[in-house]
């Protein structure tokens, strides 16, 4: 995963829709990714609403890698419960890169307990629609992971479709960004041993 950098890019992300797969098969990869290595995941949804947590839980045996979330809707919760820099909301809004990063290593930071981290961040922010956000237009999604001192922001994507089909989009899209930072990691292990 790369190291983070103060501002992400801001080209378009492309973005491949998966007709090959549904979100629980995506979701069903990440956990037992996640439990094969030992490794947890907590999530900060905004536009998402609780779509990547409700993903992940409907997957048997996710108690063991899934650790909780933050659905910080409104602006302000970004800031009070994930620690989403105020001044980077004042000056960019929420629907920025950095700011799915910081959400992410909120999401990481908030489901730690009892001394024992949190492998694994998530974050998603972005305007599913109807109305602009932000001078955002709908379908504009940035995702964040956050992964022990390396973060890394993934957009601006722009998703077609209605509200809900860009909410599903981005669910599906956040997973399996997670699923590949994940086998990328494994992969990455198993050549250095």
């Amino acid at each position: 995963m790369a190291t983070p950098t103060s501002t992400p890019t801001h080209q378009q992300t492309h973005y491949t829709p998966r007709n090959t797969e549904t979100v629980i098969d995506i979701a069903a990869d990440v956990i037992r990714l996640l439990r094969a290595a030992g490794e947890t995941v907590g999530v900060g949804e905004s536009l998402t609403a609780g779509g990547v947590m409700a993903a992940l839980t409907s997957v048997p045996g996710a108690s063991a890698a899934f650790r909780g979330g933050v659905v910080s809707y409104a602006t302000p919760l970004k800031r009070l419960l994930l620690g989403v820099d105020a001044a980077l909301i004042a000056r960019e809004g929420v629907v920025h890169g950095d700011v799915a990063v910081q959400m992410a290593e909120g999401a990481r930071r908030s489901t730690s307990f009892d001394g024992v981290a949190t492998t694994w961040g998530l974050g998603t922010t972005g305007v599913a629609g109807p109305d602009p956000q932000d001078g955002k237009p709908p379908g504009t999604v940035f995702i964040g992971i956050a992964h022990q001192g390396a973060s890394q922001a993934w957009g601006p994507f722009s998703f077609p479709g209605s509200r809900e089909r860009v909410r599903e989009a981005t669910v599906m899209e956040a997973l399996a960004r997670l699923r590949d930072a994940l086998v990328a990691r494994s992969v990455a292990t198993l050549e250095v041993a």
